[in-house]
């Protein structure tokens, strides 16, 4: 058991580099950047060039087999889409000549032109296009992201009758190949609007605040105390769930995130397919841990069977349970890892997230609010700079640039999500894993304060700090509602968790106690 032990502990040293990271996806962000262009910004409007930006879902046919829809942004100026797929028709999709679309081309009648950026400007290629008898154009950008197509106030706007929409390079790629490759391609897009409620946000909450309290007293309920402070009959064997426990101190949890932003920035500056992979890996390396934690800890638990042995040459001694537990937990790890395009792939990473996080949230501990205050402001203060101050610096926000990641790549795992209702974009709600694993230590901490120094539910600290994270975490939603954007989760969670313990403590005249307390 002592090199299951240190495996274990090597695998959250290991995970903890990326916990911040964790808190890169802004909590109840969607899976796609659908909304990303909904807020007409700072872009001048102009007579002829004052059309809102938009989303917009470009769907696609090839041979007639539907592909993945992509996402694009209408221009400031041009026609207007429809905002249902219903009130638009799917059309048929050709390459001008010249492929930039800079020039009038007669074949372009009825259909929609997919046209590639450079050699004249937004306006000219529309012009052509438009006098081309097209119906819409879908211009493919030069770079893997989407831009606004604005006028300046030299510019003169024709009268333009049909819609322009933008795709990303490697969006646009994907039509323009099959299109070379002989295919008959069919296009419709339309400008789908967003529901006014969200039904997966109040099952995303309970998930995280269930989470949290769950870990917190893991160890006592299911766990049990019997099974920690005595071993099993039969000399030196140990008891196969109780994890290693390592302490955090005050100096490590502010070096924590100082690693953390050059690893943020790494990511920034050098975000690729293999650097997204390789925290896939990691997931599920953790993953599959927690999953063998938490399924050991009930089983043991349940039917008492802990203490069975069998020895495996070159392993040594390994327990009946792990044996029953491994294989499956393997089999949902690999599953997940291997479909993760799958409608219901976030119901497997959920789990080995929750697992992961109840691991975790056993083994790192805070010995006290002195430890907490150094963590949690030092996270706060991270997630105010990483979101909104870096923009005035990198010229966009490093956080949330690396939480879309690539669109070739897989998307970062490090989240909880459920998919949104009544979304046509086909998103998710997300909450990072650092939202509830750095709320949750001082959860845990507040648990284990109370237990030590025999303080019931309402006496103690523990029901106030959980309600604080369920308020804090509600207030996250709230914002994101009325900002109309993806919000920085421990924005909210730190002053509602920390300062609830805290004041609260001060009003008991405990609040050294708590300081210096070694829980």
């Amino acid at each position: 058991m002592t090199s299951s032990r240190s495996s274990r502990r090597g695998v959250v040293l290991l995970l903890l580099s990326v916990l911040l990271l964790a808190c890169q996806a802004p909590v109840a962000a969607g899976g796609s950047t659908a909304t990303d262009f909904e807020e007409d910004g700072k872009s001048p409007k102009f007579p002829g060039c004052d059309n809102p930006f938009k989303s917009v879902k470009v769907m696609y046919w090839v041979d007639g087999n539907e592909m993945n829809a992509l996402t694009g942004i209408t221009a400031r100026f041009g026609g207007v889409l429809p905002d249902t797929a219903s009130a638009t028709q799917k059309l048929p999709a050709m390459v001008p000549s010249p492929r930039t679309g800079c020039a009038k081309y007669t074949k372009l009648a009825g259909s929609i032109a997919v046209a590639e950026r450079g050699e004249c400007t937004y306006l000219e290629k529309a012009s052509a296009v438009d006098s081309s008898g097209a119906t819409a154009m879908l211009l493919v950008n030069d770079k893997n992201s989407l831009e606004m197509m604005a006028c300046t106030q030299n510019d003169k706007v024709p009268d333009l009758k049909i819609p322009i929409v933008l795709v990303s390079n490697s969006s646009g790629l994907k039509i323009l190949s099959a299109i070379d490759g002989g295919a008959k391609v069919n296009i419709l897009m339309y400008t789908p609007t967003k529901a006014a409620f969200d039904g997966a946000i109040p099952f995303l909450w309970l998930m995280a605040v269930s989470t949290t309290a769950c870990a917190a007293v893991w160890t006592t309920v299911v766990v049990g105390e019997e099974n920690k402070k005595a071993p099993p009959a039969g000399g030196d064997q140990e008891a196969p769930a109780e994890p290693e426990i390592v302490e955090l101190e005050a100096k490590t949890a502010v070096l924590f995130i100082v690693v953390s932003s050059c690893v943020l920035l790494f990511l920034f500056f050098f975000t690729s397919i293999w650097s997204a992979w390789l925290l896939v890996i990691m997931f599920c390396f953790s993953g599959l841990q927690g999953l063998h934690f938490v399924t050991s800890s009930l089983i043991v638990r349940v039917f008492k069977c802990g203490d069975a042995k069998v020895k495996l040459p070159l392993i040594g001694n390994v327990t009946v349970v792990t044996l029953a537990v491994l294989p499956v937990a393997l089999f949902v790890v690999v599953m997940w890892a291997t479909h993760q395009s799958s409608a219901f792939a976030w119901v497997g990473q959920n789990l080995m997230g929750i697992c992961m996080m109840i691991l975790v949230l056993q083994i790192v501990q805070m010995p006290n609010i002195k430890v907490a205050s150094a963590l949690l402001i030092s996270a706060f203060l991270y997630d105010i700079f990483w979101v909104f101050i870096s923009p005035l610096i990198f010229k966009k926000s490093v956080m949330i640039t690396v939480a879309k990641g690539t669109e070739e790549g897989p998307s970062l795992p490090m989240v909880l999500k459920m998919p949104k209702e009544f979304d046509v974009w086909n998103g998710y709600d997300m909450i990072g894993f650092g939202d509830i694993l750095f709320p949750g230590l001082l959860v845990a901490f507040s648990f284990r304060y109370d237990r030590s120094h025999g303080k019931g539910l309402t006496d103690g600290y523990f029901l106030y700090v959980m309600i604080g994270y369920a308020f804090g975490l509600s207030c996250t939603y709230v914002g994101l509602y009325l900002m109309k954007s993806g919000q920085p989760a421990l924005l909210y969670l730190v002053p509602c968790t920390l300062g609830t313990i805290t004041l609260l403590g001060a009003q008991r005249g405990e609040l050294s106690q708590l300081w210096n307390a070694k829980a």
